[in-house]
């Protein structure tokens, strides 16, 4: 009997010690730390230059098909929106208008980016439950749509980051906005005091409604 008891005693000792080298790794002791396999299920993200897209391929001669199953519902059968969806093609020219089109060829910097929000996000209501091939053959087939690529151009995570966008001097770099203004060379990250110019307002664009108080 004093031998279980003795048992039941270290064991305990060994859990409150495990506990406490985990809980030490956690700042509020609360959670547990993720494993792997978990952060790796979390980490999808596909940079402009293509670092992280996962290994895979597709052609816009597939990839039609796919759309057609998974995105023209929503996108329209060419890609120019059905309903109030978004159009995915076309708006060239358009950003500088009273009504810009953030399409495909009209204003995505990146392919990659493009892959990165349509596995990430897509289809609607269903999201990340395309496979890798069928999201590069989604987007070569946006890309053939909007005339950056051939139709039998094979799309992988070899050159997704090499793809010439129409757009990809339309960003400007380093980010121009007030509130990543760099002080002495380093973003200022509290209590910026940067100048504000009002270059247009929501009744302009007739987002408000038509009251003289409003």
């Amino acid at each position: 009997m004093l031998g279980l008891a003795k048992y039941i005693v270290s064991f305990s000792l060994i859990i409150f010690l495990v506990n406490s080298v985990v809980a030490s790794d956690r700042k509020f002791n609360l959670g547990q730390i993720a494993t792997k396999e978990e952060v790796a299920g979390w980490d999808i993200d596909v940079r402009p230059d293509g670092l992280g897209a996962p290994v895979g391929s597709g052609t816009a001669l597939i990839g039609e098909e796919i759309y057609t199953e998974q995105c023209a519902a929503c996108h329209g059968d060419f890609g120019e929106g059905a309903d109030r969806w978004p159009a995915l093609v076309g708006g060239e020219d358009s950003l500088a208008s009273h009504d810009p089109e953030k399409t495909t060829g009209s204003y995505w910097p990146y392919a990659s980016t493009i892959y990165d929000y349509v596995y990430r996000a897509m289809p609607y209501g269903v999201a990340q439950s395309l496979s890798y091939d069928e999201t590069y053959e989604i987007v070569a087939y946006l890309l053939y749509m909007s005339d950056i690529i051939e139709e039998d151009f094979v799309l992988s995570d070899k050159n997704i980051g090499e793809i010439e966008m129409p757009n990809r001097d339309g960003f400007l770099l380093p980010d121009p906005r007030p509130d990543v203004i760099n002080t002495q060379g380093n973003p200022c990250m509290s209590n910026c005091q940067v100048s504000t110019k009002i270059i247009g307002r929501a009744r302009d664009i007739d987002v408000t409604p038509e009251d003289d108080n409003s």
